[in-house]
Order: C-alpha cells, then structure tokens, then sequence
C-alpha cells in the first residue's frame, strides 16, 4: 500500500482539518432526493439490548473509528452494524466486505485533490461520521468517516443477523422489476445500495455520528470461532481511475456467501 502523500493525518481525537466549502453545484443534494420511507407493515421484533446498561459497553466508540481508512476498513468486518427503526425493531447485520478511500491522493475518492464540497462534507470530519451519498438518481451508498482529510470506508456487504423479514420488506418497496419473487437472505445485503434499502437508510442520515446516534450505531463482533481469512481485491465500479482502480483497497471475508463480488484471482494470493 502506498504511504500516503499530500495529507497530514491527523492523530488527534475526533479532529479532522476542516477547508472552506466549494460551490458545487453539480454534487449538492437535489431537495428532491428520494428518502426511504418503511413499509406500513413491520414484523416487531424489538430487542431489549438497546435499553440494557450493556448497550454503552457494546457499542464501537471513536477509539475504533480513529485510525487509517485501511486499517478501519479491515477492522469493520465482523462488527456488526445495528439499525433501529422507530417502532424499536432492531435490524443487525455483520459486515462481511467494505472499501477503503484514501482521501485526495485517491483518484477514486469523492474527496480526490482535497476538494470539500456540501455533498463531501462528511468526509472531512471526525471519524465514526457517516457520509451517505445518492448515486444512479435513486440509491444510497453508506460510507464511514475516517482519520485523515477526506478519508473514509464504504460499507458493501452484511451478513442479515436479525429483522430479516423486515429487511425483505423494505428491499422489496425498492425493487425494479421481478417484484414478485421473494428475496434470498443472501441478496438482502450483497452491495452497498442493497445494505441501504434494506436498513432504511437515506441521504438523512448524512453526517450523523456513529458513537452517539440512537438510529444506527455499531457493535464488537459476538465471540466465535477462528475469523476467516481477509481478502484484499480491487474495488468495484472505478473503472475511470487510473491506476487507483487496480489498487488492493476492497477487503471481505473469504468464503462468505454474503459478499456482493468475489475476486477469485484475488483469493488465490490470500492466506488462511
């Protein structure tokens, strides 16, 4: 991986530098961005574990978000990313594949050359802040801020947990075309609009603090056995940036089921 250039990061809690926002008007959110409302039917499945003294001791604080976007970006997987709807269902997924971008070195990232715009702002703050933009017109994308100006991990895939059927519902609200057909567990969370849809999570959610929202939050990995290996592949839909797009910064467990692209060339040079 290559150092990083251009960028100080900064190793303060919580502290990113901030520049002055640039007019942007091709990237600020339209008023008219779609927000995804919940199915009038839910399948209450509240848990007890958010009002539990526990909850504070099992949430992931800034200590985990406060590190490189690599780093972060292996650490992610395992964790487990917990959405809590209004009615107090609780929807929990492990994440199983993520992204890392570098900031402006990154010729993929949004924040490429440093640019910090209205849309990018999340990027620029401090670590454990989401970044959730819209792409295609109609999807989300869910992003985590990092330790470093303009750096961050995107959230590909989970491993559905629990609230499965709710998740089904509110992909099922999102669907084009063979509405009809019930979705597998597995194409519930494979790729990061899917993840989105199936959490409920909108542009509204941009720039919201991991460590402290009642919504969504993250928690340590449960106990289990040993961790798969972790496979280190090029990221996905980048085609247009150079050689940023051969760049090994995608990271997922091998031989999961759940990860939305699998990179058998990739896999071949891994360890177990």
């Amino acid at each position: 991986m290559p150092a990083r250039s251009g960028t100080q990061l900064s190793r303060k809690l919580g502290q990113k530098k901030q520049r002055p926002l640039e007019a942007d008007g091709a990237q600020t959110p339209s008023p008219k961005e779609p927000r995804l409302g919940l199915p009038k039917t839910l399948d209450p499945q509240r848990s007890i574990y958010f009002s539990s003294p526990k909850d504070q001791a099992a949430r992931l604080g800034l200590d985990f978000f406060d590190q490189p976007a690599v780093p972060l970006a292996r650490a992610f997987l395992g964790q487990v990313l917990v959405r809590r709807l209004n009615d107090g269902t609780e929807l929990r997924g492990r994440i199983v594949e993520t992204e890392a971008y570098l900031g402006p070195e990154d010729e993929a990232a949004h924040s490429r050359g440093g640019r910090q715009t209205p849309r990018n702002r999340g990027m620029f703050m401090k670590p454990g802040t989401l970044y959730v933009y819209l792409i295609y017109g109609m999807y989300f994308c869910m992003n985590v801020s990092s330790r470093g100006d303009g750096a961050c991990v995107l959230l590909r895939a989970l491993e559905p947990l629990g609230g499965l059927e709710t998740m089904r519902q509110l992909r099922s609200t999102y669907r084009k075309g063979s509405a009809s057909r019930a979705l597998k567990d597995r194409e519930l969370c494979s790729g990061p609009s899917k993840l989105c849809q199936a959490l409920a999570i909108d542009k509204s959610f941009d720039q919201r603090d991991l460590t402290e929202d009642k919504a969504v939050w993250l928690e340590h990995s449960p106990p289990g056995p040993r961790e798969p290996a972790v496979v280190a592949a090029a990221r996905v839909g980048i085609g247009n940036a150079g050689e940023w797009a051969q760049k090994p910064l995608r990271f997922y467990l091998q031989g999961s089921p759940w990860v939305s692209v699998v990179d058998r060339v990739a896999e071949q040079g891994t360890q177990v």
